[in-house]
């Protein structure tokens, strides 16, 4: 077992690239808040022209369009910059020649009892998602002319990927994500039951195309751009999300862990593999794998956010002081009387270093399939320490989210200027050192 990570971001990233005039593009819609909130604005901060592109919507019969103008005027409002609107959704779960059925409609054929031994036409299959990669693929050409059109010659470009997911919308399979991800005792399912079936290959290879392939498909799409760009004096950059584990305090000293099991982790190191190929082409792009949050997205996965906990005690190892004294105070505030922020540290420190967590830190075996221990331990530390909260909709996993948000934002942008490798690490040690650079 190794806990060693190949490259993490030790210092705080100073030197600044991008201005006024500059031009920063969200590839991926903003929904809520999350990551990309944080890169937007920094963003602004530096007076760079905004841009985004949408997923597109469906209509009742689950064709792609574009944004209607009050949905388009919405999507601006919530970016603060111009979308481009032509549909981009990823994934070719929806896809299929004319009159056939998508790969969505045969997995709602499947059922909790067949699911297991359901067979999929794999050639069938293949053609579909080759027709979602040509949809998505001529959507990226239309959407770069486009942007073309808003980029001046000689400025520097920013493209941030947050395009992410791939879960066919089919019941089937939410009833075995809640057992996988949320059962214990009798309730529990295996990870790997799923990843072994025609279901599990289907998901994975959906999650391929949305999470790790529209990543090659932008810097593919944007060559004409970046081309031009460069000759006139200007630079470009490639971000993205990544989650590969993360280094967080165990036992006194930043040690490597993983939630288990996340099956959009084999999509993410596809993701890494992209970034590294246009690396060794001279293009700069990078994921950042970024620490465990609470997200919507991430609610499904019950457990998640025990990693996060540890932050605080990372707060007063990388700086302690007036601002940090506030958040542990902020934290205290969420729970109930009787509870400290200590004990919930020192419940969370013995979950992590327990004989189950431990034989999860195998960073080459990542990631790993999930089993009954670990759902036991896990979702029942996890409903434990929800439960110590005087509102289980003010949890401190929301403070401390929150807070990540607020780090990664300056860590990832400024860290674009002058990028050290196709793949880093954010862990507890420098995001709990920017916060308190930003604060103090």
């Amino acid at each position: 077992m190794t806990t060693q990570l190949p490259h993490s971001l030790r210092h705080l990233p100073t030197a600044k690239l991008f201005k006024k005039g500059d031009v920063f593009v969200l590839f991926g819609e903003l929904f809520g808040r999350g990551y990309a909130n944080g890169l937007i604005d920094e963003a602004r901060k530096a007076g760079m022209t905004i841009v985004g592109v949408t997923v597109g919507r469906r209509d009742d019969n689950d064709v792609l369009r574009a944004l209607n103008a009050e949905e388009l005027a919405q999507a601006e409002t919530d970016l603060g910059g111009k979308i481009v609107n032509v549909p981009l959704m990823a994934g070719f779960n929806l896809d299929a020649p004319a009159g056939q059925p998508t790969p969505t409609d045969l997995v709602n054929q499947m059922t909790l009892a067949s699911w297991q031994t359901d067979k999929l036409d794999w050639p069938y299959v293949e053609q579909c998602r080759a027709l979602g990669t040509k949809r998505f693929t001529d959507s990226v050409a239309q959407a770069m002319a486009e942007l073309d059109t808003l980029i001046p010659d000689g400025a520097n470009v920013y493209f941030a990927h947050t395009m992410a997911g791939g879960i066919p919308k089919a019941k089937v399979f939410l009833a075995i994500a809640n057992r996988i991800y949320k059962g214990r005792g009798a309730r529990f399912m295996s990870s790997q039951a799923l990843i072994d079936s025609d279901l599990g290959k289907l998901i994975l290879a959906n999650f391929d195309e949305v999470t790790a392939n529209t990543f090659r498909h932008l810097i593919d799409g944007s060559a004409a751009i970046r081309a031009r760009v460069e000759k006139t004096g200007g630079q470009v950059r490639y971000s993205a999300y990544g989650y590969h584990g993360t280094e967080v305090l165990i036992d006194g000293s930043y040690q490597w862990q993983t939630y288990t099991n996340y099956t959009q982790g084999y999509a993410k190191m596809g993701l890494e593999r992209i970034a590294q190929e246009a690396w060794a082409k001279g293009i700069k792009a990078t994921v950042f794998n970024c620490p465990e949050i609470r997200t919507n997205s991430s609610d499904i996965f019950v457990g998640v956010e025990l990693s996060l906990f540890p932050l605080l005690a990372a707060l007063k190892k990388e700086g302690d002081g007036a601002w940090v004294e506030t958040q542990w105070q902020a934290c205290q505030a969420l729970l109930q009387d009787g509870t400290s922020v200590e004990d919930l540290l020192q419940k969370v420190d013995s979950y992590l270093v327990s004989d189950t967590m431990t034989a999860l830190r195998d960073f080459a075996a990542w990631p790993m399939p999930n089993n009954e221990a670990l759902a036991e331990i896990m979702i029942g530390l996890s409903d434990e320490l929800t439960h110590l909260h005087r509102d289980r909709k003010e949890l401190v996993i929301g403070h401390l989210s929150a807070l990540v948000l607020e780090a990664t934002g300056p860590l990832i942008f400024f860290g674009m200027t002058e990028p050290e490798a196709a793949v880093q690490w954010l862990n507890h040690d420098v995001v709990a050192k920017q916060l308190i650079a930003l604060h103090s």
